[in-house]
């Protein structure tokens, strides 16, 4: 993603703000120091994130110091927070705008918690990202390890009492509901025991893929399954086992990756809105 792209996301959400502040009197305080106080996106989100994930004893400007170092020395990192918040624009019915799930979506904000905790992880700074994965799982009521590879272009809806393990491997356009467990089984000895899941694949709310399994390109996994063997692209599957149901047209299911109404026509996902 360019530069000029970048910049003109960050110009409209402050013409978004700007026109909040009209409606809104009472939170223009709120509305400056998240967004208006800033001159990039990044420096918002790590005020933002900052706010929510500091103590008494690691201070906010701690905190933020180290998220804008980087995002500063990681432009790459600031592009996969502009592809996953366009991800929740395209999916979510219920957001009209970038500035929602910035500002609001506790989904949005524990996975670029995470991507950060995952950076640090990555730099052997693990302390401290084994911190931020604690505040992470306090605040948000979402625990992903940061050893976990996640994609770009993901949408965690509703985001509560999700839980990615240490192993689990998930590829772009990915979008993951409520109360979804990605974890072992407790019974493989093996160094990996996270499933992996390709790209763009929904998981229905409440569903549980466990184990050194995948789960196909496009496939979708229904509320409440429980998913324990591969499955393959391009099905709905759904039960307790999870079973296949359907098998999606390959063409259709592409073209229409972000159109979550479309492709997910009779299937539960268990959306709470």
């Amino acid at each position: 993603m360019s530069v000029l792209e970048i910049s003109k996301i960050w110009n409209k959400i402050i013409c978004e703000v700007s026109l909040l502040l009209k409606k809104e009197p009472i939170l223009s305080d709120f509305y400056y120091n998240c967004i208006l106080k800033h001159k990039t996106l990044s420096s918002s989100l790590s005020y933002i994130l900052s706010n929510k994930l500091s103590i008494s004893s690691v201070s906010e400007k701690k905190i933020r110091k180290i998220f804008n170092y980087i995002y500063l020395n990681n432009v790459s990192l600031v592009n996969v927070v502009l592809e996953d918040l366009k991800a929740v624009l395209k999916r979510d019915p219920v957001v009209t705008d970038y500035l929602t799930p910035l500002l609001y979506l506790k989904g949005f904000h524990a996975l670029q918690a995470y991507r950060l905790s995952h950076y640090l992880w990555n730099i052997k700074k693990k302390l401290l990202s084994i911190y931020l994965q604690s505040r992470i799982s306090v605040i948000f009521s979402v625990d992903i390890h940061p050893a976990a590879s996640i994609g770009s272009g993901i949408m965690l809806d509703h985001a509560t009492g999700i839980v990615i393990g240490e192993g689990v491997i998930i590829e772009d356009n990915v979008s993951i509901f409520h109360s979804v467990t990605l974890g072992g089984t407790g019974k493989n000895d093996s160094k990996n025991r996270h499933p992996t899941i390709r790209k763009n694949v929904v998981i229905g709310a409440g569903a549980k893929i466990l184990g050194n399994i995948e789960v196909g390109l496009g496939s979708k996994i229904g509320a409440g399954s429980i998913v324990l063997e591969n499955i393959p692209s391009y099905v709905t599957v759904v039960g307790v086992p999870a079973k296949i149901v359907k098998i999606n047209n390959k063409e259709f299911s592409q073209k229409n990756k972000d159109n979550l109404s479309c492709i997910i026509n009779n299937f539960q996902y268990g959306d709470g809105i």
